[in-house]
């Protein structure tokens, strides 16, 4: 009878435990890459809207004469769509800077000159200030 147990197929509980443990650290690994990637994805975002709202804003001052007086006289004069989220606060919180510079000779009016993020954090990777972007 003794023999006929130790014949048979199967795995010990060490090996089970075993084979558990590093599933476990596996996962652990998987999931501090996955966090480092997400964030490295809503820099990217915010580079992007960052950009593409400084764009507008520039357009529509040349256009216009006078720069707009906030991001909704953008969106209603058709040189946004929709005001973006902010990626890292995750609201429209968008910190405007207002200035008394013309960007052009011809311009009547002065208003945004910049948008920043609201966001106080320090970026991982750029090791600056969200909002000095």
């Amino acid at each position: 009878m003794t023999t006929k147990r130790r014949n048979e197929k199967g795995f010990t509980l060490i090996e089970l435990m075993i084979v558990i443990t590093i599933i476990f650290i596996l996962i652990g690994m998987a999931i501090g890459r996955y966090d480092l990637a997400v964030q490295r994805a809503r820099e990217a975002a915010l580079h992007t809207d960052l950009q593409t709202m400084r764009g507008a804003i520039d357009n529509y001052t040349m256009d216009k004469m006078s720069a707009p007086q906030s991001l909704e006289d953008m969106k209603s004069a058709g040189y946004m769509r929709e005001i973006p989220t902010d990626p890292i606060t995750q609201q429209k919180d968008w910190v405007l800077d207002f200035e008394d510079v013309a960007l052009s000779p011809t311009q009547s009016g002065t208003g945004i000159t910049n948008v920043h993020s609201a966001s106080t954090e320090v970026s991982k990777f750029e090791h600056t200030p969200y909002n000095t972007w």
